[in-house]
């Protein structure tokens, strides 16, 4: 699953797959982890074969052995490629390698926009959405110290602060992807059409649904499993203690993403989320940009210069890399499990990269990216 689809014909496959009924997530990287292609899933004709390897109920097994949803993952092709949007499948190489790793990732991606998906920072700015004068004031000025980094921010295009920091992206010319709840033929809220529209020229629009889907409510959770997972850290602005903001930083705490958050007054019932991720040692608290500068390790880039991650890796190194990226640190035997890379040639790769000043090896067989 590290390799481009090799074929459109097997693009409109792993897009079946992600549209036939009770397959999740999970349930579909087993199948393509175990069959190697989506084409070979739907070639399979034993429902005991398919039972055992991802305990498929009756109505996923019917989707797969009479090859329903083919149809329409063409037809959805057909439309996305009539309107522009990208259908990124989870072996391309444009898929959010910051994301991929995780099991509950999507299998396919729909994007619509010129922001890369992959670049060198990238961070999540979220919150309520009724948010204070001073939230507003606060993420403003957040985006604007953020601006000499030269990052994509991403957010979920909801009311209050997710909007708020799109719109500052656009002020400052900064690339930033708005991750909504439904397909990319509809925009919610629709009052929030005239900022997506812009988006799509310095940024872009991304989700896990196809055309036709509505922002339902169970919608939201899924969301925001995408937008911790595609980022270096994600930023909590002002949030009381429930809600979509604490969903997200809560996901990004389990994927082992630096979270931080704006403190605010102990009386305040929208700082009491954030306080309460300080005080529980979920988020680190975050004063200004410099905070998240010095946690990651970001240096302001030289003007005229273009910025690399890093070059000349071999394909395990590579991999590796991809690994670590956005994460705080990572044990070695959770590398392992990730690879297929054997203990004798891990420890010869992790030697390598930390002689290249690429990775950092810490206490307890632990390593994360310098």
């Amino acid at each position: 699953m590290n390799q481009e689809p090799s074929s459109q014909e097997e693009l409109i496959y792993q897009l079946a797959l992600s549209l036939s009924p009770q397959i999740g997530c999970k349930t579909a990287r087993k199948l393509l982890e175990h069959f190697g292609t989506a084409k070979e899933i739907f070639a399979s004709n034993c429902p005991k074969t398919l039972h055992q390897i991802a305990s498929l109920k009756q109505q996923g097994l019917a989707a797969i052995i009479n090859k329903q949803c083919l149809d329409r993952a063409a037809a959805e092709l057909a439309f996305a490629s009539k309107e522009g949007i990208q259908v990124i499948s989870i072996s391309s190489n444009r898929y959010p390698k910051r994301l991929k790793h995780y099991q509950d990732a999507p299998i396919v991606l729909y994007y619509k926009g010129t922001a890369p998906l992959n670049p060198a920072k990238i961070v999540a700015i979220v919150g309520t959405r009724k948010p204070s004068t001073r939230g507003r004031m606060q993420c403003e000025r957040l985006v604007s110290e953020l601006q000499q980094y030269n990052l994509v921010v991403v957010s979920g295009l909801a009311y209050g602060i997710d909007v708020c920091a799109h719109q500052k992206c656009q002020q400052l010319n900064i690339p930033n992807i708005g991750v909504v709840a439904h397909g990319l033929d509809s925009i919610y809220p629709k009052g929030h059409r005239k900022i997506a529209d812009k988006m799509l020229k310095n940024g872009g629009l991304l989700s896990e649904f196809p055309s036709k889907t509505q922002a339902l409510p169970q919608h939201f959770p899924m969301r925001n499993r995408i937008i911790a997972g595609m980022v270096d850290a994600v930023i909590v602005v002002e949030t009381a203690l429930k809600g979509g903001s604490m969903i997200t930083a809560k996901i990004a705490a389990d994927y082992s993403k630096d979270v931080f958050a704006l403190p605010g007054s102990v009386d305040d019932a929208l700082s009491k989320g954030c306080n309460h991720l300080i005080k529980s040692h979920k988020a680190s608290l975050l004063e200004g940009a410099k905070d998240i500068a010095y946690h990651l390790r970001w240096k302001k880039p030289k003007k005229g210069m273009q910025q690399q991650l890093f070059v000349q890796l071999s394909k395990k190194e590579q991999q590796i890399v991809d690994l670590l990226v956005g994460k705080r640190e990572m044990h070695l035997d959770q590398i392992l499990g990730q690879t297929a890379i054997n203990s004798s040639q891990l420890a010869s790769i992790l030697l390598e990269l930390e002689l290249k000043g690429i990775v950092r090896p810490l206490a307890g067989k632990s390593f994360r990216l310098q």
